[in-house]
Formats: structure tokens, C-alpha cells, sequence
């Protein structure tokens, strides 16, 4: 009877310890967040001041985003190999964050080698494109560009936090993708200068802040069930 006892607490006791693991491991670290909110925000707010201030730093910055991917796929990697839980819930979050990794560097590709590839087409059938200046009257060649591509990517920015955000239930993901589709709004009616404005505050609100948050949860988490 008595060795009975025993088993049934040590039983329960294991389930606990279980429950308790699952638990801490259900936080997602909030590293990814953490990483694209730092590379987006400073790609951003580096671009609105070369467009304020009239400067350059001799690359686009925006190719950061490219780099970004190969540290974005290695952190959920490291994170899977981690976790003694792998929940459905941290499952879909993985692949929510590298299917966007991947989609950004699709629309970093787009942006950059359609203009190019359209000049080349306009080329093959004798067709330049020129813009006039109505008050000068100066009259120059025009390249071709990819329109209000910021605002494609102002939507694509909110899809990992709002899933994520709903996913495992926190408030200041869910919050910080609602306002990057306010932004998103806002950047039909603005020029380039202050769509990039929109992109590096999009990455402060809709990821590094609330990163910086789930992270701080994560590891609370953490602590109280070593």
C-alpha cells in the first residue's frame, strides 16, 4: 500500500514537472522579432534621412534585409533544438517567421530587378521614357521604378507579428500589427521620403518593442520552472 502511495505522488509529480516544461517552452523567445524589428527599423530611419538630409552611405541599406535571413532561419533552428516541448502553437510560429524571412527577400528582389528588366523591354521596342519638368521645362530620362513598393511591405511586416501575436495570445503583438496597418494607410497618401519613415517606425512598433516584451515573458516563464 505504502509503496503504492509513492508511485501515485511520484506519477503526479512527473506530470507536473511535464506541464510545467510545456508551459515555459509555450513562450516564444521573441528573438526573431527582436532581430527583423533592429534591421527594419534601422533600414528605415536610415533611408528617411538620406532622403531628409540629402545624403548617402554608399549602399542601399535595404540589402540588410537579405543578410538578415540566414541569422532569422539559424535563431528558430537553435530555438527548435532547445525546446523539450515542441508544441503545434511554436510549430506554426517557426514557420510563420521563415516563410517571411523568405518572402521578404522575394519583394527586396522584385524592387531592385524589375526597374532594370522593364528599362531592358522598353529598350527592345525603341520606347524611352522621359519626364518633363513643367516649371523648367527641363526634360530628362526617367527609370523605371516599382510604385508605393513600401506599402507592399508595410502589410507583409504585420503578417508574422499578428500571427504570432494570435498564436500565443499577446496583446502587444496583436496591437503592434493594427498599427502597422495604420501605417500601411497612411502610406497610400504619403511620398517615398516619409514611406520609409513609416517602414523603420513599423519595425520599432510592430516587432522590437514587442520582441523586447515576450522576450522579458519568455524568460520569466523560464526561471519559474527550472
Amino acid at each position: 500500500m505504502e509503496e503504492r502511495n509513492i508511485s501515485e505522488q511520484e506519477s503526479l509529480q512527473l506530470i507536473q514537472e511535464m506541464i510545467g516544461k510545456a508551459k515555459s517552452h509555450y513562450h516564444e523567445s521573441g528573438a526573431s522579432a527582436i532581430l527583423w524589428g533592429a534591421v527594419i527599423g534601422t533600414c528605415g530611419l536610415i533611408s528617411f534621412a538620406e532622403q531628409q538630409w540629402n545624403f548617402s552611405i554608399g549602399f542601399d541599406i535595404w540589402f540588410l534585409t537579405l543578410a538578415a535571413i540566414v541569422p532569422g532561419i539559424w535563431i528558430n533552428i537553435r530555438a527548435a533544438k532547445k525546446r523539450i516541448v515542441k508544441t503545434h502553437a511554436t510549430a506554426a510560429i517557426d514557420i510563420v517567421w521563415n516563410v517571411f524571412g523568405i518572402s521578404i527577400v522575394c519583394v527586396v528582389l522584385y524592387g531592385n530587378i524589375i526597374p532594370s528588366i522593364s528599362e531592358g523591354f522598353f529598350a527592345k521596342e525603341n520606347i524611352e521614357l522621359l519626364s518633363h519638368n513643367m516649371l523648367t521645362g527641363e526634360t530628362k530620362k526617367y527609370w523605371p521604378t516599382t510604385l508605393s513598393l513600401s506599402s507592399v511591405f508595410l502589410i507583409i511586416y504585420a503578417f508574422p507579428t499578428l500571427a504570432t501575436g494570435w498564436i500565443s495570445k499577446f496583446k502587444p503583438m496583436i496591437i503592434g500589427a493594427v498599427v502597422c496597418y495604420c501605417f500601411f494607410i497612411a502610406s497610400l497618401f504619403t511620398p517615398f521620403k516619409y514611406d520609409m519613415l513609416l517602414c523603420g517606425l513599423a519595425g520599432i512598433g510592430n516587432w522590437l518593442i514587442p520582441g523586447l516584451l515576450l522576450n522579458r515573458r519568455y524568460r520569466k516563464a523560464k526561471s519559474a520552472h527550472v
